[in-house]
């Protein structure tokens, strides 16, 4: 009798840059896919007060529909000036539609004026795996986990072109104040440290343990 199919991994995600980050960082055999690959054209409902209740209900959701192994992240950032937000409202920090832009100019304004020690910030990743062959007596789909965090300041101005999100206004702890935001660092560099590189390399070991 044959095991669990391995053939593919549901990702689940429409971000061409979510995906191609973690096809690098997971490193696995296994074809990696997502939602608009499967056609899969219902969302989420995203309204967790964790990155791990929210990438939880979105491996569930998806696998639910897809009977696939699916993959879910959720990430975000938290500030210290602002009580650890936006945290899981980051994307839609200045909107329900906001661009990275608006977000970045959004935080930017609400830390004006506070100096380098006041800035502290940090990135975080949640990693849900939902199995379908996982099942509980009730019908539910355990959880697997990986995380991982990236402490860091928010910049006084953003800088560089490169990553996505905060990551231009974003500087990682290992550079001094008013050093390079992660807008600056090349993505090999990025994924080195990154909160998302963490709990991909973390996941990958869960992976290939689950035959992937």
């Amino acid at each position: 009798m044959g095991g669990p199919d391995r053939a593919r991994l549901l990702v689940a995600t429409r971000s061409s840059h979510k995906l191609r980050e973690l096809r690098e960082l997971l490193g696995v055999r296994t074809e990696l896919i997502d939602l608009d690959d499967i056609v899969i054209p219902d969302e989420a409902i995203e309204d967790g007060e964790t990155f791990d209740a929210n990438a939880a209900k979105k491996a569930r959701f998806f696998c639910e529909l897809s009977g696939l192994p699916t993959l879910a992240d959720d990430s975000g950032i938290e500030v210290d000036a602002l009580g650890g937000g936006p945290g899981v409202r980051t994307r839609r920090y200045a909107g329900e539609n906001a661009t990275d832009e608006e977000n970045n100019v959004k935080l930017l304004g609400a830390l004006n004026g506070l100096a380098p020690e006041r800035r502290g910030a940090r990135y975080r990743c949640a990693l849900a795996l939902a199995l379908p062959e996982n099942r509980g007596p009730h019908g539910g789909l355990p959880m697997r986990f990986a995380h991982g965090t990236l402490e860091g300041r928010i910049a006084v101005a953003p800088r560089g072109n490169g990553g996505f999100g905060y990551d231009p206004i974003f500087e990682p702890s290992v550079e001094p104040p008013g050093g390079r935001t992660l807008g600056e660092w090349t993505p090999e560099a990025k994924n080195r440290i990154s909160h998302r590189g963490l709990a991909a390399r973390r996941m990958s070991r869960i992976l290939t343990d689950l035959g992937f």
